[in-house]
């Protein structure tokens, strides 16, 4: 099958080995309110024709989370591979939204739990976490607050984007997390709407017109800066920008492109940079469910950011 024909929000491609692509992201039918089915990937040798679906993962008995399993992402580490991804739990009472880790020894599963529950703070809801390792091998988990409320935590007028540091297995965090920047220090950063088909469950304790963040991706400049790709809302609805961080570090200071890299109706991107030497970017477009689809177009990296080709 083409891109085209997959249904998928949040995708995310891993080469696992040279011309060996596999395409993971949120795949769920209902993925706002719905029980939590599991993650699907697809697998290709030239990214056009895919094969699947193939399930990733599928909650074993007494997992901690039922609902919202989104944005899974596969990082290949020390011979193993690493699904991120967020997971939610149901029950008003103890309402938990978290990145947790999962491992494989295979790209295309099935991972099993890895961390134990959420390495994100678990009083409050965060979501959509990207693996940064830096020039120390130190891991980051890099994660949004987006703008949801829990019951212990108002709904945020302002997302905010945070660095997470985690411990060389991978298997929990280290210390506590450090935020970034706020969505508001984008010029391009407008209030959060939902398009036709898009109901998120009244749960998520949403602040009345907020500023989001959600989707962060890190990508290495060619002379040792340091860019994050992010999403949030723009004058044309769904969109994703890029930052700088001054210092090369992941700890910033970051500074924000004045302009969205994609401005209309599409976001939560990442960078594929292949092996034969392309860089890709892959997003989902657009933002209407149940119309989403993988899109993947060229794009230069440069040391002054990201450019479509």
């Amino acid at each position: 099958m083409k891109l085209s024909e997959i249904r998928m929000r949040d995708p995310f491609i891993i080469e696992s080995a040279p011309g060996e692509f596999t395409l993971f992201g949120t795949t769920d039918t209902n993925l706002w309110g719905g029980p939590g089915t599991g993650f699907d990937c697809y697998q290709s040798s030239n990214l056009e024709d895919w094969t699947g679906p193939t399930p990733a993962f599928r909650p074993p008995a007494n997992f901690w989370a039922d609902t919202q399993f989104w944005a899974p992402e596969v990082h290949a580490v020390n011979g193993s591979f690493y699904m991120f991804a967020t997971f939610a739990t149901s029950d008003p009472a103890s309402k938990v939204r978290g990145v947790a880790i999962l491992k494989s020894t295979d790209v295309a599963g099935p991972y099993l739990p890895w961390s134990d529950g959420p390495v994100t703070p678990r009083h409050l809801p965060c979501l959509d976490g990207t693996l940064y390792t830096d020039a120390a091998h130190q891991h980051w988990l890099v994660y949004s607050r987006g703008a949801e409320g829990s019951p212990t935590a108002p709904g945020l007028a302002d997302g905010e984007m945070y660095a997470l540091r985690l411990n060389d297995d991978l298997s929990a965090s280290v210390g506590e997390p450090e935020l970034l920047f706020h969505s508001s220090d984008a010029a391009w950063s407008k209030p959060l709407w939902f398009p036709p088909g898009v109901n998120p469950p009244e749960e998520l304790g949403l602040a009345k017109d907020p500023l989001f963040t959600d989707g962060a991706f890190l990508i290495n400049a060619p002379s040792g800066g340091l860019l994050m790709m992010w999403s949030a809302f723009g004058e044309q609805g769904y969109a994703m920008g890029v930052a700088h961080s001054t210092t090369g570090s992941v700890l910033g200071p970051w500074v924000q492109e004045p302009t969205p890299l994609w401005a209309k109706n599409g976001g939560h991107g990442m960078v594929l940079r292949t092996t034969d030497g392309r860089d890709l970017l892959v997003f989902h477009a657009p933002n209407d469910t149940p119309n989403e689809r993988v899109v993947c177009v060229p794009v230069e990296v440069s040391d002054s950011g990201l450019t479509l080709i």
